[in-house]
């Protein structure tokens, strides 16, 4: 508990030092604090699970009035950078600090705010076979981290401070690069202020006949992606993966477009997989000749913001030469145009057999 104190002072402090800031234009601090439970969802973890984790995120925030289309079709949202730390009250799990890019979303009269944070983490004391073993939450200290805040949220009520409170999801995982990762999610109550850097908003801009309606031809995408993972068996190695990707895609407005393609797979640590479980576990039918690859279809849904997009994708394995998580693979991340026609993109996201990560994925892309 010192240490959050320590924590909060400081952050405290940042913001207060980022008030004298005199370039700072239409933008806002907030500085939430968080208190919850965190999620049975693996029988594994439960003897992880021994208090009440609590922490605090602390954001800024850049806020849109319209001057760019992209910024009236999703409702003046905000983006910004979020500084996150959580004690996760467990000796074997000791806490996180993590750094996050964030949008803001407004509901209902601007009331409501939805927040989507992706970022990185680092664990104080992740798995180690000898000194902590019992963290089967996190096999790395670096790992990938995702929150989600529901605020209710007023600014302005003494001059530039607000109040908003309401509910968050935090979820830290390496994404399967080193085992274990059984991952750990955290439902939690937040409180907080916020803190408006400029005495006034400017007024929010109009276009008269805006509409969400587009259309262009189909378009074709080819991607690259790699990274490294170790399979669910602990000490068996990290490898690299290669993933070759085709897919079209169909504009059917401005903010979304539908997609149907197909992936190829070259899985490294299933080669590793396939030798352990022939001699392991003869009794799974492997004899240790089995292919390594895969190939797959999938469906899939694209989200523009801005030269940003956010990914969603269904699989299934046509080819599957190795029984490994099931033949349903699902696909969620991002895509970031690099060029002004949105032809040339760089992407990542996480691969996934259900609720279980296979690996994180790194790429780059050409969309005709």
């Amino acid at each position: 508990m010192k240490r959050l104190l320590v924590i909060l002072f400081t952050a405290i402090a940042l913001v207060a030092a980022a008030q004298e800031n005199p370039k700072a234009y239409a933008s806002y601090f907030d500085l939430n604090y968080f208190y919850g439970n965190i999620s049975r969802h693996n029988n594994d973890i439960l003897h992880l699970i021994t208090g009440h984790p609590e922490g605090f995120i602390l954001s800024w925030n850049q806020k849109t009035f319209g001057n760019k289309e992209w910024e009236q079709l999703y409702g003046y949202p905000d983006y910004g950078v979020s500084l996150g730390y959580q004690d996760l009250k467990n000796e074997f799990m000791g806490d996180n600090l993590a750094l996050y890019g964030h949008y803001n979303f407004y509901f209902f009269n601007r009331n409501l705010m939805l927040r989507i944070g992706q970022g990185v983490a680092v664990a104080s004391n992740p798995y180690d076979k000898e000194e902590n073993y019992r963290n089967v939450a996190f096999g790395s200290k670096l790992l990938s981290s995702t929150y989600l805040m529901l605020n209710y949220k007023k600014e302005r009520l003494l001059d530039r401070l607000g109040v908003q409170a309401g509910l968050s999801l935090i979820h830290y995982s390496n994404g399967n690069t080193k085992a274990p990762n059984t991952s750990i999610n955290s439902i939690a109550l937040n409180v907080g202020l916020n803190y408006q850097l400029e005495k006034e908003d400017p007024e929010f801009m109009v276009t008269e006949g805006l509409t969400n309606r587009f259309n262009e031809p189909v378009r074709y995408n080819f991607v690259f992606r790699s990274g490294v993972n170790e399979s669910d068996v602990i000490d068996s190695g990290q490898f690299p993966f290669y993933v070759f990707s085709f897919y079209a895609d169909k504009r059917i407005n401005k903010k979304s477009a539908l997609q149907l393609g197909t992936d190829i797979f070259y899985s490294n640590f299933l080669k590793e997989y396939i030798k352990f479980s022939s001699i392991a576990y003869p009794e799974r039918g492997i004899d240790g000749t089995e292919d390594y690859k895969r190939a797959g279809i999938f469906v899939g849904h694209e989200l523009f913001i801005n030269r940003l997009s956010v990914i969603t994708q269904a699989g299934y394995y046509l080819y599957y030469p190795i029984d490994y998580e099931g033949r349903m693979y699902l696909r969620g991340g991002l895509k970031g145009y690099i060029t002004k026609e949105k032809k040339l993109f760089a992407t990542v996201a996480v691969k996934a057999h259900a609720a279980q990560a296979e690996g994180i994925e790194i790429g780059i892309g050409y969309r005709l």
